[in-house]
């Protein structure tokens, strides 16, 4: 008889991980706490309206085929890929950047603010690419048995790359080029992984290289919740069940093994192995009362920025808007060295804005657009009152309507809000940390939170808050981690 997986949490790690197990005969049940699937891959739909709750693009496109293809699928899912990538609007500045992976072009966008801007672009994404092969398969896309596995793999990594250990992303830009508005559009893929490039380690300009040269950046026709609707789709035909607006409050088991999980109304899920799509480092703190993960050393911890989201359904096109857009001012350093620990909403806030109508015309009425704006705030360590959401949604309204030129105060046919509080509630985010643990050197690698739970022999995670980070094609890698423990370790036999 196939062995019974139970999964905790319906993000595109747990997704993943049960497309995985149910090609391999296990029997999979998943458990949720949210009304419908996704985690933070998620819709809202609304007066007409659709909004992709959270990511809207990624990289890595290939790992979504390595997913199907590992499940014997034809990819149902039609990409769009971004070029240009996006466009950055300074304050001090006009017209806004056009980010081209084509780098003539880009070149082109800096004119004599950046001279030589191609030799340079390509001294920077030379270094860039070797980090991200040389750490692909001996960091990036492995399990660890111990921190000694973990610094044997480190050991393994050309020494050239030492240096870059030691220096943030900021610090690497300045290296290559000289204008502040360059070294801010690079920097900008700090904040994907939810930190700043003065929190940032170097090793991370990889991402430039994936943006730029290696695969892009893309989006998903018909809205990114089409990840969540057509992997859902196949894992029912398979006879997957799913269980929501479910809340785990404890879990019943022995000294070695997981026997189920108990959720607030009673009922208990029972299985003969459990995966954790949830906040790794939270759930072994609050469900499995580990000492090591109790709230006074998560707070001490680093975490990823808190998201403020802002959906705004509105009458009219707007033709300054593309599908991509990134809105700073022009006091970049002091603005992201502060941003983590405010306890007050910026004056002049840093965001970014998302268009998906412009792609997808059926996410809004004729006529009208969607627009979601992020704009990265403190966590609730340092912010918990956040009573001022709506005085700030209205400072980030009206800053962007006067940039683009364009009345969306007075053409908003619908407004939602969420900030950390409503994100902590939603989907158990710790503290309102938008993707979890954050990525320095600390806390990547062997020293996440395992994928591997140090008690139960049957409990496994997935997922941004566990190896190998953050990120939806990362955490599609993860389901394939996990997917390698539990063949090795609970066969289907």
């Amino acid at each position: 008889m196939s062995k019974k997986a139970v999964i905790l949490g319906t993000g595109l790690g747990g997704l993943a991980t049960a497309l995985r197990l149910t090609t391999k005969g296990y029997q999979v049940e998943m458990v949720e706490k949210h009304h419908q699937p996704g985690g933070r891959l998620n819709q809202l739909k609304k007066d007409g309206f659709t909004f992709d709750i959270g990511p809207s693009f990624f990289s890595m496109s290939y790992e979504f085929k390595e997913l199907f293809d590992y499940c014997g699928i034809a990819n149902p899912l039609a990409f769009n890929e971004l070029n240009p990538l996006y466009a950055v609007y300074f304050s001090h500045r006009d017209k806004p950047y056009y980010i081209h992976k084509n780098l003539e072009e880009l070149a082109k966008e800096f004119g004599m603010n950046e001279p030589d801007f191609v030799k340079k672009a390509q001294g920077y994404l030379k270094n860039a690419k070797e980090i991200f092969h040389d750490t692909e398969y001996r960091i990036v896309k492995r399990n660890f048995d111990s921190k000694l596995d973990y610094f044997m793999a480190l050991a393994s990594v050309p020494l050239k790359h030492g240096p870059a250990l030691f220096r943030n992303m900021w610090q690497e830009l300045g290296r290559h080029f000289s204008h502040q508005d360059t070294k801010v559009i690079f920097s900008l893929v700090a904040f994907f992984l939810g930190a700043t490039p003065f929190d940032t380690p170097a090793v991370y300009s990889l991402l430039n290289y994936t943006e730029l040269q290696h695969d892009g950046y893309w989006n998903v026709k018909g809205g990114m919740y089409k990840i969540v609707d057509e992997i859902v789709a196949i894992l029912k035909q398979r006879g997957v069940t799913f269980h929501f607006n479910t809340e785990i409050v404890s879990i019943k088991g022995t000294n070695s093994a997981m026997e189920g999980l108990v959720a607030a109304d009673g009922r208990v899920f029972k299985g003969d192995l459990f995966i954790c799509n949830a906040d790794a480092a939270s759930f072994r703190g609050k469900l499995l009362g580990r000492r090591s993960y109790q709230e006074p050393k998560l707070d001490k911890m680093d975490w990823t920025l808190g998201p403020f989201t802002i959906y705004l359904g509105v009458k009219g096109k707007i033709d300054d808007l593309h599908h991509h857009n990134y809105f700073l001012g022009s006091n970049f350093n002091e603005y992201a060295s502060n941003i983590f620990k405010t306890s007050v909403n910026p004056e002049k806030p840093y965001y970014y804005v998302n268009v998906s109508s412009k792609s997808n015309p059926e996410c809004a009425p004729e006529g009208c657009e969607n627009i979601f704006i992020l704009c990265p705030v403190p966590d609730l360590r340092y912010k918990p009152d956040w009573s001022d959401s709506e005085a700030l949604a209205d400072n980030i309204i009206e800053d962007l309507g006067n940039r683009i030129n364009f009345d969306l105060k007075g053409n908003t046919l619908t407004r939602t809000i969420y900030s950390p509080v409503e994100w902590e509630k939603m989907f158990n985010l710790y503290k309102g940390s938008g993707l979890g643990l954050a990525h320095g050197l600390n806390q990547v690698g062997g020293f996440r939170p395992s994928n591997k739970d140090e008690g139960f022999d049957n409990l496994y995670y997935v997922g941004a808050s566990t190896i190998p980070g953050t990120g939806l094609p990362i955490v599609v890698i993860s389901s394939k981690l996990a997917m390698e423990r539990i063949l090795l370790e609970h066969p289907n036999n």
